[in-house]
């Protein structure tokens, strides 16, 4: 078996942020999606649950946080270019998002941060990953 990461995220209105994550290039797998939660396909083996407090409630005990007001996670997505991670941050405004913090470019990395309406931080960023090992790498004597 394909080993796979499904994130779960609570949302308070599921069409809206279904509609968010379709604008920053994310496809509703109608499988598993219904009117409590959406399944929003990053790629063949990461999927993003979109599920309304309710039904996300049902997976733990614990209080669901206000992700605009208290920080749980940051969630990292890979682009292929500088290019990407600036359309898929611009979608994302555009979709009703919100910029988290200025653009950090260290050359090698090249990163921008949004929150979707619920204000879970995404950072899509490209690497250079020859430059980043010789960036990153121990000086040598």
């Amino acid at each position: 078996m394909t080993k796979m990461i499904f994130v779960n995220l609570p949302v308070t209105n599921v069409a809206r942020a279904t509609a968010f994550y379709e604008a920053i290039g994310m496809k509703k797998n109608p499988m598993f999606s219904n009117e409590q939660a959406s399944a929003m396909e990053w790629s063949d083996t990461i999927m993003f649950m979109l599920l309304d407090h309710a039904f996300y409630a049902t997976f733990t005990t614990k209080k669901i946080i206000d992700a605009k007001t208290v920080s749980g996670a940051l969630l990292a997505l890979s682009r292929d270019s500088r290019a990407e991670v600036d359309s898929i941050t611009e979608a994302a405004i555009a979709a009703g998002g919100r910029e988290a913090r200025d653009k950090q470019d260290l050359g090698f990395m090249y990163s921008r941060a949004f929150e979707d309406l619920d204000g879970h931080v995404f950072e899509p960023l490209w690497m250079d990953m020859a430059a980043a090992e010789q960036a990153l790498a121990p000086a040598q004597a």
